[in-house]
């Protein structure tokens, strides 16, 4: 593949940072994804857990590993994923996006948990240059989607647009006994979003209307990546598809959406199917 193969686009459900240590039917699908998609020329990720008040890009050469969360063990503080950056990349987003405004951060962020705990199953190499954007907590809902669909000409550039999240993330609901299960609210939320990806996904930014919003997303920043990914589907008019589903300690859902993938090997995804992120410690914090 050329780097101006069109790509894929993937929205991954990351769960606990501890999954970067795991292997579990949630962490083989995103093994599997990096191993279908066509080599990146870039990864251009939205994660989670840059959420902050303004819309921007990292435009560093060599972008930190960030360790942002406490309360796990030392092994995962540990990992560095030493991808570089692509600062040429910021000049396109901002000529993408247009006329909405991207600030390039030269130093004040890096890479995440919620981009390098699933790069380093998507791709352990850390030799595909990697690119985060932030979300903007003072935009409404339909700004994200509508900058997600802004970003399809990326993918004609060899640019892999990926989402970290989790539709369903509550944090102060979890069930530390429930690791594999779903509430009851938690399933009715992710179903409906599963409905929407896979037939309607310009309709994605209905979800923050429905009866179960405020226990799924009681803040929004887990569920506003998939309408990056949502708003790629609906630019291209193609429903989304389930990479992987199920459920973690009651209130997160851990479904995973590709667009366009290719075919990747099926990984058991039921409750009780593999085994989830294991004795995550009581005092963890920013999963």
């Amino acid at each position: 593949m050329t780097a101006t193969s069109r790509m894929p686009a993937v929205f991954l459900g990351h769960g606990s940072p501890m999954n970067a240590l795991e292997r579990n039917c949630y962490t083989e699908t995103w093994r599997a994804v990096g191993a279908a998609v066509p080599r990146p020329r870039a990864i251009l990720m939205v994660s989670a857990h840059w959420y902050v008040n303004a819309t921007a890009v990292t435009a560093m050469a060599r972008p930190r590993t960030i360790h942002d969360f406490f309360g796990f063990p030392q092994a995962l503080f540990d990992i560095q994923y030493p991808a570089p950056g692509l600062p040429e990349l910021v000049e396109e987003i901002s000529d993408a996006v247009q006329p909405e405004y991207v600030g390039a951060d030269h130093e004040g962020w890096g890479l995440d948990h919620g981009t390098w705990s699933v790069l380093v199953h998507a791709f352990p190499q850390a030799d595909v240059p990697v690119v985060q954007l932030s979300i903007n907590a003072a935009r409404p809902a339909e700004y994200h989607l509508e900058l997600g669909a802004r970003l399809d000409v990326l993918r004609d550039r060899g640019v892999l647009v990926m989402g970290s999240g989790n539709v369903v993330h509550n944090l102060r609901a979890m069930d530390r006994h429930a690791e594999d299960a779903g509430f009851d609210w938690a399933r009715r939320f992710s179903g409906k979003a599963i409905e929407i990806a896979g037939s309607s996904p310009d309709r994605a930014t209905s979800l923050v209307g429905d009866a179960d919003f405020a226990m799924a997303a009681p803040t929004p920043e887990h569920f506003l990546p998939f309408l990056y990914i949502a708003g790629l589907g609906a630019q291209a008019r193609t429903p989304l598809e389930v990479l992987v589903d199920g459920y973690a300690y009651g209130s997160l859902s851990m479904t995973s959406f590709g667009l366009d993938m290719p075919p990747i090997a099926p990984v058991a995804s039921s409750e009780g199917a593999a085994p989830l992120a294991r004795g995550v410690p009581p005092e963890a914090s920013n999963l």
